[in-house]
């Protein structure tokens, strides 16, 4: 959660993020490609973990029907929540010029879809998982020539933007069945947390270490499991940024590989220590939607203060189309101004998250808090 803002403020306020990508080898720095890649565990640890946290809360539940029911709801609120707060607070125009699928509509519609599944066994469930995130690469090219036709399939399998009003755009980005993919083998590993701690730890961390082995393998040989393949580079380092230049949109099998590997490892190291670090830290992990939807706002408030600051008017501000409300001629910050305006948001959350996990606890018979 706390890596994810970094992102977000480089999105806003890193001087040319819209005209010079992070990951363009031919304009790219290191600082400022690891500054993108970090942020590459985000996404598919949300997605996996919230199928781990689907599994474990509902051995709480009393049934089956309950469970699919409450899945059944939060990803339905999920999914609505993406296209209007959500979707208002990533881009901030009233004119909803794009409609944006996004991480947490790829949440919803995971509950979703995992709900439909419930029925099948865990180990069923996982296996599923398995298949979708190593076989959904060789459907990455179709596409229709039907406009509403290749929009549907885009939105369950691929990337795309498409025009569905005169002033509004449709943008998949987290199509649904490889995010999917993502949640049920979440799910299943769910149930690794049954173990006893010991046992569990070293599973983790082969689960970490082999997935991470497995991406290097695929990776080298450089034929299939991603659909931009990594190439040699002036020297050495832009080299293996290359190597390590995987696709999020959709996830590869080797960006699924790479960040859940990381993840997971990290899991087996960390997993079990307590102590003052791990308690501030855990605070923003325990009111993850709460955290994400404002923070937007600041992010956003704190970018217009740094424009305007700059000489820049609200005028200028462009907040249409993929504008996110910066001036169209240019203004930010640099790599370094970005790191300290993203420590300093984080640092702001932290009060407000501890209130609202306290709030949570202290009101447990308030049954709409559990949707936020």
């Amino acid at each position: 959660m706390m890596i994810m803002a970094l992102d977000h403020v480089r999105d806003l306020m890193h001087v040319n993020p819209l005209t010079v990508s992070p990951t363009d080898m031919n304009t790219t720095t290191p600082a400022l490609f690891m500054t993108r890649w970090i942020t590459h565990l985000c996404a598919p640890t949300f997605v996996f973990l919230s199928g781990t946290s689907a599994f474990l809360s509902m051995q709480n539940q009393t049934s089956l029907k309950e469970s699919r029911n409450f899945l059944l709801k939060r990803g339905l609120w999920l999914v609505i929540l993406n296209f209007t707060i959500n979707n208002f607070a990533i881009h901030f125009d009233i004119h909803f010029g794009v409609l944006f699928s996004q991480v947490i509509a790829a949440i919803g519609f995971g509950f979703i879809g995992l709900a439909l599944l419930m029925r099948l066994s865990v180990r069923t469930i996982g296996i599923i998982g398995l298949i979708i995130i190593f076989t959904h690469d060789l459907l990455g090219g179709i596409s229709f020539s039907n406009g509403p036709l290749n929009m549907i399939w885009q939105l369950f399998m691929g990337v795309g933007l498409f025009p569905i009003a005169p002033n509004t755009n449709f943008l998949v980005s987290y199509p649904i069945i490889p995010w999917l993919g993502i949640m049920l083998a979440g799910y299943s590993f769910g149930s690794l947390f049954n173990l006893e701690f010991e046992k569990r730890k070293k599973l983790f961390l082969k689960i970490g270490l082999g997935s991470i082995a497995l991406f290097v393998l695929l990776r080298a040989v450089n034929i299939y499991g991603d659909a931009f393949h990594w190439s040699v580079q002036k020297n050495r380092i832009y080299t293996l940024l290359s190597f390590i230049n995987t696709t999020k949109y959709p996830p590869s099998l080797l960006f699924t590989l790479m960040t859940l590997g990381i993840s997971i490892t990290l899991l087996s190291l960390f997993n079990n220590i307590q102590n003052r670090t791990t308690d501030v830290i855990s605070v923003y992990g325990k009111v993850p939607l709460f955290y994400w939807l404002f923070h937007w706002f600041i992010v956003h408030f704190v970018a217009m203060g740094v424009f305007l600051s700059q000489g820049y008017h609200w005028s200028d501000m462009q907040f249409a189309g993929f504008g996110f409300g910066r001036p169209q001629n240019g203004g930010g910050l640099n790599l370094l101004g970005v790191y300290i305006v993203w420590a300093a948001i984080v640092a702001f959350f932290y009060p407000l998250c501890k209130w609202y996990w306290n709030y949570k606890r202290q009101h447990k018979e308030k049954k709409w808090l559990r949707y936020l």
